[in-house]
């Protein structure tokens, strides 16, 4: 019998092979492993070889095939594949519920810390030792049996109603599109219209076909001189979801019952709110700080924002003609606003992104900084449009390997992100490398053009890759700490916020840019208009990022659905302190808040702005050092990326700055106080 791809670790994952029937089988199978692993090491000496190292690996391999099928489930949907990862993700919840409750295994783990060898263990399995404990404790290893029997039925239920959640994303985003003649496309760009009119042929409609997707969705909001038709995809994009839409794909009931048992398990675990919980392995320390940091960031944007409105409305008001500006007729007004102010527009710039041009220049960035060299690779692919490549050093040793997958498509979910693949350790005299995923959402080709990207595309790119970084470039060799893996939370958004920095750098830019037609570099003229208007309408943007993440904080810690009260009444609660950009009342934002409950950040989305502190602090020794210096990228390498999670964030970020971080550098870069 040829073995099951799921079950082979031998190498890369076989995506050209595997189907949604290897499934149920090899999760079966590595579940049966796991299991039996357990009950051999329960018996086992009091050691790391002796218990942790082979619980380590039989959990890995589950982990590893689990991560493909959850990969394949994000990116390539298909009914076939959301059946067989909803089958069989309740018996992958119930594993890890019963190993983090198995109170033998804690006292193990307890007596291994209190062991003469624990002293000897390096920091990395030290820290890896102390991460246990906390889990251990987190997961209702100390609740009696019928708490821990409850705790175990909210996790399970906890999975599949995140799982319910994102698919019902997906499906409300792919179900809608509209059709729309010749006089309807005026003012959006010809490579949009270009794609729609494809999209509409392959339908076999007449016509130009827009639909939810970012690709589609973002160039009209911003660009279409047709306001019936912002308006429409505006309200069929805030209603995704909800119950304006299909009564099967309304995540409403869903939101009241994710944030109920999260209260319940927070209640068994003797905690006030499921904020506290999640803000246990993270750098902050309880939901007031996190609270009144964001406040005080939200007091020092709120004059900017104002200022941002006012100007926005008096525009649209006497250039426009928009006596009322609508929350569809925002992204619109703002781009003739860019225009007007800074004389060119985010198409303009768009024209010197094609994407190999934009992807060789990240490379280049990350090659200068690190000293190490990216080519393109071979390995099985989940769809055509996937590339893959390696990362080796400056002796040609091979560091990591990554995919690409860069393009929107009706099978795969929204936004971008970075996953592992397989996590860098040793093993034995094998030094396992590590592979990542990089995922985004932007325009393909059309016809014999390549994708273009837009600066924001840009700079999703680079984000991504600085997660993807962080992963690659590591050195730990012990998985519970390598890569990403052990980095606290609200951490691991400073290597990916750090790297957007290099794309308003000219001697990057430079580099990276080459007209699409012409084959000319981005001028200088165009570049510093682009630098005056980066801080166009930042206190707007940062009073929205500031709104949803003291909405997930106040979700988690002082909400309770049982008091009659809804998400969205909390939400506007919310935006009546923070807000000053009101939307209408049938937006349903937190129906399509797939961060916070299906993607892991409840009670922590804080951690894109407490990062994005980290972040802005350690660029600004870039800006003394030289923003593409050789040794300070070393630094940067050795003190935050290399260190994975084998020491407390705060410790990597002192090491690397030689101080305490500042918020000083955020705000500077956002215009909020002088240079």
């Amino acid at each position: 019998m040829p073995l099951n791809p799921l079950v082979d670790f031998s190498g890369l994952p076989r995506f050209g092979e595997l189907k949604p029937e290897h499934i149920a089988p090899a999760v079966d199978q590595l579940l049966a492993d796991g299991r039996a692993t357990i009950d051999r090491v329960i018996v086992a000496p009091v050691t790391w070889e002796g218990f942790v190292a082979p619980l380590e690996d039989a959990n890995e391999r589950i982990g590893r095939a689990w991560g493909q099928v959850a990969h394949l489930h994000a990116v390539l949907d298909s009914p076939e594949l959301r059946a067989a990862y909803n089958t069989n993700l309740p018996k992958v919840t119930q594993y890890w519920t019963e190993l983090g409750q198995n109170q033998r295994l804690y006292e193990k783990y307890k007596a291994l810390a209190d062991s003469p060898q624990f002293a000897g263990l390096s920091r990395a399995r030290k820290r890896i030792v102390e991460n246990a404990l906390r889990d251990f404790r987190l997961g209702g290893a100390e609740l009696a049996p019928e708490n821990k029997a409850r705790f175990g039925a909210i996790q399970e239920e906890l999975a599949r109603s995140a799982s319910r959640f994102s698919e019902n994303v997906l499906d409300a985003t792919k179900a809608f599109s509209i059709v729309v003649d010749g006089g309807r496309i005026g003012g959006i760009p010809q490579d949009v219209v270009d794609a729609a009119r494809e999209a509409a042929e392959k339908d076999g409609k007449a016509g130009w076909k827009f639909t939810l997707h970012a690709p589609s969705y973002v160039p009209v909001m911003q660009y279409a001189a047709d306001r019936g038709l912002r308006e429409t995809m505006y309200r069929e994009s805030v209603t995704r979801a909800s119950e304006f839409g299909r009564p099967e794909w309304d995540n409403t009931a869903l939101i009241a019952r994710i944030v109920e048992l999260r209260r319940e398990l927070a209640g068994l675990l003797d905690y006030g709110s499921y904020a506290e919980v999640s803000l246990v392995p993270k750098m902050a320390e309880s939901p007031q700080q996190v609270l009144g940091f964001l406040e005080d960031l939200a007091r020092r944007a709120r004059p900017f924002a104002e200022q941002d409105v006012a100007e926005l409305r008096e525009f649209a008001r006497r250039e426009l003609g928009l006596e009322r500006l609508e929350a569809w007729d925002v992204a619109y007004a703002s781009e003739k606003l860019r225009v007007k102010r800074y004389a060119f527009s985010e198409q303009e710039v768009k024209q010197y992104f094609p994407e190999e041009v934009a992807v060789q220049g990240l490379f280049r960035v990350a090659e200068t900084l690190y000293g190490i060299h990216i080519k393109p690779s071979e390995a099985p692919r989940w769809h055509e449009d996937v590339r893959f490549y390696e990362i080796r050093d400056g002796a040609g040793s091979l560091v990591g390997q990554f995919y690409m997958d860069l393009y929107a498509r009706d099978t795969k979910r929204g936004g971008a992100w970075m996953d592992d693949a397989i996590t860098r350790r040793r093993k034995g005299s094998e030094l396992q490398t590590p592979v990542a995923y990089l995922t985004c959402n932007f325009s393909r080709p059309v016809g014999s053009r390549p994708a273009l990207f837009t600066h924001d595309e840009v700079l999703t790119l680079f984000h991504e890759f600085g997660h993807g970084l962080h992963h690659l470039l590591t050195r730990v060799e012990d998985l519970g700490v390598s890569g990403i893996n052990g980095v606290e939370w609200d951490a691991v958004e400073l290597p990916s916020q750090f790297m957007e920095n290099f794309c308003w750098e000219w001697d990057v830019l430079r580099h990276m840019t080459r007209h699409v037609d012409t084959g000319a570099p981005l001028p200088r003229e165009l570049y510093d208009k682009m630098v005056a208007a980066k801080n166009f309408q930042s206190g707007l943007a940062m009073l929205r990022q500031l709104e949803f993440a003291v909405f997930d904080m106040r979700l988690h810690s002082d909400f309770d659905p049982a008091a009659g009260r809804t998400a969205v009444q909390l939400l506007e609660e919310v935006r009546e302190r923070i807000a000053v950009l009101r939307p209408p009342a049938y937006n349903r934002f937190p129906n399509n808040f797939s961060h916070i409950f299906a993607g892991g950040y409840a009670a922590g989305y804080y951690s894109y702005k407490w990062a994005e502190v980290l972040s802005a602090d350690a660029y600004s020794f870039f800006e003394e050092h030289g923003v593409l210096d050789r040794k300070s990228g070393e630094r940067f390498r050795d003190e935050i990326l290399a260190v994975g999670g084998s020491r407390p964030a705060a410790e990597s970020f002192r090491a690397f700055r030689g101080r305490e971080p500042s918020v000083d550098a955020l705000l500077r870069h956002n215009g909020m106080i002088a240079a």
